[in-house]
C-alpha cells in the first residue's frame, strides 16, 4: 500500500502565503517524480509544478516567481511554497507521485486526497 498525505491548505488573504506538504509512505521502491495539481470548481485539473528525483523542476507559467516546489528525498516528501497568492489560485490542490512499488517493475501514479486553498479577503 502506498499513501500520500497532504497538509498545509487553508484560507489566506490575497498576497499571503501558504506552504503545502505531501509525504509518501508504504511499499515504495523508488519515487521518480512528485508534483502538485489543482482544480477549481467547474474547471479542468491542471499541473501546477513538478520535481524529479534529481530535483529538476517545472511549473505553470502563471505561478512562476510566486510558487516554489522542493522535495526531501530522504523523507519522501514534496513541498509547495506559495507566495503572493491571488484569488485565481483558489482550488483544491492534489499531490501526485510517480512511484515504483515493491514487486512492481514500472511506475504508477498515486494521488493525495486533496487540500483546499482559498484566497479571499
Amino acid at each position: 500500500q502506498v499513501q500520500l498525505v497532504e497538509s498545509g491548505g487553508g484560507l489566506v488573504q490575497p498576497g499571503g502565503s501558504l506552504r503545502l506538504s505531501c509525504a509518501a509512505s508504504g511499499s515504495i521502491a523508488s519515487i521518480n517524480a512528485m508534483g502538485w495539481y489543482r482544480q477549481a470548481p467547474g474547471k479542468q485539473r491542471e499541473l501546477v509544478a513538478t520535481i524529479t528525483s534529481g530535483r529538476s523542476t517545472n511549473s505553470l507559467d502563471s505561478v512562476q516567481g510566486r510558487f516554489t516546489i522542493s522535495r526531501d528525498n530522504a523523507k519522501n516528501t514534496v513541498y509547495l511554497q506559495m507566495n503572493s497568492l491571488k484569488p485565481e489560485d483558489t482550488a483544491v490542490y492534489y499531490c501526485n507521485a510517480k512511484i515504483i512499488a515493491w514487486a512492481s517493475v514500472r511506475t504508477y501514479d498515486y494521488w493525495g486526497q486533496g487540500t483546499q486553498v482559498t484566497v479571499s479577503s
